[in-house]
């Protein structure tokens, strides 16, 4: 699964990474962000409109669902493109979700400890997910998690679908609708691209913030 991050990077350096227009509000550093918060993400709103940064509630809850339905925030690959509650957001309404990185847990004889997953180069990764308008008229997203891939493992079973540079605009591309042709387009980056270390337990309860949460322990 994916349910905690960190986002530190500017604003400006997103923007240029992803040609989107630069606001002048910088991000404030997060490093320690948890679900049911707002962050930042990117969509494009039409095919014939450039991709804009937006303020998304982490929590997936379409505005049609019933007042008892889940809010989710991850969707497996698995059945985002097929499920009733996430196939039209996958379809119609796509999103990237930049991280400097993401927290796992795994599991030991002392308890869990969580780690810290980011880029070799530490550029930004950018996390594929969903959203969709939820009751107050404000989007709602989930990031997708796929089975983990290499070293990652070895600490837990699933990972965010972090993308390569090269997919970026095709999973924003509100065109492009078909499930197979989406795969053939969109790929995750190369797990030789990302690294990994242990990091202080603090970053547990999620009203802990600082960079000292990313620093290896």
């Amino acid at each position: 699964m994916c349910g905690r991050f960190a986002l530190y990077s500017p604003r400006s350096r997103l923007a240029r990474g992803l040609g989107v227009p630069l606001t002048e509000r910088e991000l404030a550093a997060r490093y320690n962000v948890a679900p049911g918060t707002w962050i930042i993400g990117v969509r494009r709103p039409a095919a014939d409109e450039p991709a804009v940064m937006d303020a998304f509630w982490w929590g997936f809850k379409p505005h049609w669902a019933g007042e008892s339905a889940p809010e989710p925030i991850n969707a497996t690959v698995e059945k985002v493109a097929t499920s009733r509650y996430f196939k039209g957001a996958f379809a119609h309404h796509r999103c990237l979700i930049p991280a400097d990185g993401w927290y796992e847990w795994r599991s030991q004889a002392d308890g869990k400890q969580p780690y810290f997953f980011c880029r070799q180069d530490r550029e930004p990764l950018w996390l594929a997910g969903i959203w969709a308008q939820r009751a107050d008229g404000s989007p709602g997203c989930a990031i997708l998690t796929e089975p983990a891939r290499g070293f990652t493992q070895d600490i837990h079973p699933r990972m965010p679908l972090v993308l390569d540079d090269e997919s970026l605009e095709s999973w924003l591309d509100p065109d492009l609708t078909d499930r197979e042709t989406i795969r053939h387009l969109v790929h995750h980056l190369s797990i030789d691209m990302l690294t990994h270390w242990a990091v202080s337990k603090r970053v547990g309860p999620p009203q802990n913030e600082g960079e000292g949460l990313v620093e290896p322990v």
